[in-house]
């Protein structure tokens, strides 16, 4: 009985073999290709990186009175009313206060690296001192209209000495 028995064991190893030799070399049907009515999918393109946040941002709240020119204006006029707040536009350390300079009144200029300066002109009140360091969006002045005909902030944005204008920087376009 066991020769029976491992015989019919034989014969079904045998036939699996077999039938797993027979699968494994049957070639697949080829395949058709598309036809050329349907539009292959493009790839999706990947999505571009975020925009990156602005180096500086715009020290007060109020309406552009008066746009860089690069000749009348060295920078924005931005309208406001007295006491307004008037913040840092970028980290940095304050290296001037004071009304020395014509035409700018009550003024604070900010160096915020090797290469870039900001300056805040004719506040009513200033709340920082030189040597101070400051902080992107922080109180430095108050809005007033010293040296002026109207309540304003006079904004530069100085690039390596020159004044530059202030826009593209705020908006996040250059930094």
């Amino acid at each position: 009985m066991q020769s029976k028995s491992l015989a019919l064991r034989t014969g079904i190893l045998a036939a699996a073999a077999a039938s797993l030799v027979a699968c494994s070399t049957t070639p697949l049907p080829p395949q058709r290709p598309l036809p050329s009515s349907i539009p292959a999918v493009p790839p999706t393109p990947p999505k571009p990186p975020p925009p990156a946040p602005a180096a500086f941002v715009r020290p007060a709240s109020g309406p552009t009175l008066a746009r860089f020119d690069g000749k009348n204006n060295k920078g924005l006029d931005i309208a406001g009313s007295l006491g307004d707040p008037v913040v840092a536009s970028a980290d940095g350390r304050v290296v001037y206060v004071g009304s020395e300079l014509r035409g700018y009144g009550n003024m604070v200029i900010v160096k915020h690296n090797d290469t870039f300066l900001t300056a805040y002109a004719h506040a009513q009140n200033i709340v920082v001192k030189e040597k101070d360091v400051v902080r992107q969006g922080q109180k430095i002045a108050e809005m007033g209209s010293s040296g002026t005909d109207r309540v304003k902030l006079h904004f530069e944005v100085r690039k390596q000495g020159v004044a530059v204008d202030p826009e593209p920087y705020l908006s996040g376009q250059l930094r």
